[in-house]
């Protein structure tokens, strides 16, 4: 249960650092929002960030080994990337519309599926 946990906290915390991080390259399509200053886009992903924190945070502890959870270190970190760059894909390619998803693409997909295998067996 706590596996389940860890990747749903971590999933919702990659949405938020995804608009944290991407999400003001899409005020131009918000007139309110398209004349905030450099500043004011800063706050506003610092804020969303806190968010991304408030998930995250939790999520390591709930999986760390350390803590009694299931995972290692190297195993949260390799999940986080995996989760990151599904988020980022589907955030980018069906709610921004911005991107197209690309062979190339396809091929960081494989190899992270693979560092995911990697990073999981045992030697």
């Amino acid at each position: 249960m706590k596996e389940l946990y860890c990747r749903l906290l971590l999933t919702t915390s990659t949405v938020f650092m995804t608009l944290a991080w991407y999400g003001h390259l899409q005020f131009r399509q918000y007139p309110a929002l398209a004349k905030s200053s450099l500043f004011g886009v800063i706050q506003l992903s610092w804020g969303l960030a806190f968010f991304e924190y408030v998930f995250q945070v939790p999520a390591n502890r709930i999986g760390s080994k350390k803590k009694g959870g299931p995972f290692s270190i190297f195993e949260l970190r390799t999940i986080q990337e995996a989760v990151s760059q599904i988020v980022f894909t589907c955030v980018t390619v069906f709610f921004f519309k911005t991107e197209k998803l690309a062979w190339n693409h396809m091929v960081c997909f494989f190899l992270l599926v693979l560092s995911v295998f990697f990073i999981f067996k045992e030697w």
